[in-house]
Formats: structure tokens, sequence, C-alpha cells
């Protein structure tokens, strides 16, 4: 899979690599534990694929048995309504998990759906969310806004946008028909925009809502070389959120360069351990202020695949919580996710 950042913006993707990657041996940790991928992507388009075939050859050593789909705007239609085209790529995820349970998978990849519909639409949005929920065929469990913005770079995202774009008033009137259709909200934004959400969260407090990649702790740009700084801000405004309890929190997204771990410049790949070793600050303190109850680890592929394999991210993860307790462990690997994206009965084999 490859994409095109915008000239002279930050792109939150590394190139990918398979000659890179293929100097990881990792062996796989407690191959039996099953986890729920809480946030992935597929592309099927000329130029950027990575399709459930591609996917599932990443995942085959651990035991992931399902995944939540995650808006990358892909596979849009090519006609009708601008508003409705969006459509199209939830009907290709749904295609997605059908061709690989055909297929015999024992993974239930894209059991759930988190699409793109825009909600600055406001009241005008509320039937393009329906059709979507047809679209869905039951799967659609969400609705992402990439939000990410920052007034001192330009960050390369799918979207455009604008300051202040939680506050608008149309955004909130679009935002406020979710709760009724039972749709929750992702996101993904940049950590000095976390108090924006927060004053979403309270306004809305019946809408579940999921922030992305720990909140965006931005260690690039003007952030380069204040990594105390920004750790103190972003836990800061991260134990605000915390206080609504409609916000949970994906811990992941860390293999983007615009976390600044770096990981994609080593002349190798990061062993699991130099990966847990780097993240347990941010990881440990996401689950110290949430609880590890509103918390999901999400591999980000494969957006993140360009700086470490599946395998060895997933290790990265059940090293972080050797020690922990069983409830804490379900949490983060499978409990949290099945709650939010309403899962329930996955860890059973899947059905067509």
């Amino acid at each position: 899979m490859s994409s095109a950042a915008t000239p002279g913006a930050w792109s939150p993707h590394a190139p990918i690599r398979e000659d890179w990657l293929a100097q990881d041996r990792e062996e796989v940790l407690f191959a039996e534990l099953p986890i729920i991928d809480a946030h992935h992507h597929l592309f099927g388009m000329p130029g950027k694929h990575y399709d459930n075939a591609d996917f599932l050859h990443d995942i085959k050593q651990h035991n992931v048995v399902a995944t939540v789909f995650m808006q990358c705007k892909t596979n849009y239609k090519s006609d009708g309504e601008p508003v409705f085209r969006s459509i199209g790529e939830i009907e290709f995820a749904r295609q997605q998990r059908i061709e690989s349970l055909e297929r015999g998978s024992k993974t239930d990849i894209c059991a759930a759906i988190v699409g793109h519909f825009d909600l600055s639409l406001g009241d005008a949005v509320a039937p393009v969310l329906e059709a979507g929920i047809v679209a869905g065929g039951g799967l659609l469990r969400g609705v992402r806004n990439i939000v990410a913005w920052h007034d001192g770079m330009r960050i390369s995202t799918s979207s455009p946008l604008h300051a202040g774009r939680l506050a608008d008033a149309n955004f909130r009137r679009g935002f406020g028909h979710l709760s009724r259709m039972g749709l929750s909200f992702d996101t993904w934004l940049v950590h000095p925009q976390i108090p924006e959400l927060c004053d979403l969260a309270h306004e809305y407090p019946d809408t579940v809502i999921v922030l992305n990649h720990l909140g965006g702790p931005l260690r690039i740009g003007p952030y380069l070389g204040k990594d105390d700084e920004v750790f103190r801000t972003w836990r800061t405004n991260l134990a605000e959120l915390a206080t609504c309890p409609n916000v949970y929190i994906k811990l992941g997204g860390f293999g983007m360069p615009l976390l600044g771990f770096e990981f994609h410049r080593q002349p190798k790949p990061p062993t699991s351990l130099q990966i847990a070793d780097a993240i347990r600050p941010y990881t440990d303190a996401c689950i110290d202020l949430f609880g590890a109850q509103r918390c999901m680890f999400e591999s980000n592929f494969p957006v993140d695949k360009g700086s470490f394999s599946y395998t060895t991210l997933w290790n990265a993860f059940k090293r972080l919580t050797v020690g922990a307790g069983q409830y804490e462990i379900a949490s983060l690997f499978s409990w949290t996710a099945a709650n939010v994206y309403k899962l329930a009965g996955v860890l059973e084999p899947a059905e067509k």
C-alpha cells in the first residue's frame, strides 16, 4: 500500500518496505490470547491496495477473532449525490468480510464498520446516516470524522480541515443524530485539540466517543525536543477528558511518524521489547486515567506497517500487560472493543 502526502505537509504514513520488514523474525507470544483489533483499514483502489487477503496474511500468527474496519476514504462511489458517495466504502468493507468468511477465515474481519459521514452537514446528514445503516447490513457501528489540525504545522489527511470543527454549530447538529441512531463517534486529532473534544463530550453525554491513536501526542515540528512538555500537556488534557464516562481511547497509532517514535528510521525493524519500552509511559497513563474498561488496543494497519510488523506490534502489547489481572488484559485486548462496537458473541465462531 502506498499513499501520497500533500506537498509540504506532515504525513501520518511511513512507506511500507517489505524487505525491511522481512528482517523481523519474532515469534508470537501468548498465541491463544483472543484479540479484537479495534482499528484497521483496507484499501481497494489502484495504487492503494490492501485487501482482506493482505490483512489476513499479516495477522495470521495472533488469535485475532474479529476486527473493526475504520474509514479511510476508499472505494467511494463515483456518481450520485456527493454526500452519499462515502457509502461505497461501507459496501466495500462489508464485501471484504463476506469474501474472507467464504474462504473460511477464522477471523471475522470487518465484523464492525465505522464509516465516514460529514457531520458538518448538520441535520441534512440524517438521511445519509440512514442510508449508511442500510448499506452496512447491520455492521455499521459508528462514524469517524478526522479533525487533526494544528496552526503551527500542516497535517496531511484525507479530509480538508480547519480550526474549531468540533465546536461548529452545524457539526454539532449533525453529531446530535448519532446517539438516537445507535452510532458511536470516532475521531483522530492531536493533543492540543483534546479540550475541544472534552467540551463536545460534556454536551453529548449519551453519545459514545472514541479517541483514536493515544490522543495524538505530537513530538515533531514545533514540538521536536519537547517530549516532557508535550507529555505533561497531553496527560493533563487527557485527565480532564477521562472524567467524561462516555469517552474511550485507543492505544495505538504510534507507528505514524507524527507521533515521533521514529521506528521506521531504524536500520532494522524494532523488537516488541523496544516498542513496549518506548510506548509504555503513554499506554500506562491512558490505562491509569481511563481504566482498562475504556481502553482498547488497535493496530492501525496498514498505516503503521511502515514501522513494524503486525506480529511484533501485538507482542509489544502483550509485553505491556505482563503481570496485569485477567480482567484488565481481556478488556484491553477484546472486551472494551466488543462493548463499544457491539460485538457480543465474537469470541464464538463467526457466521456469515
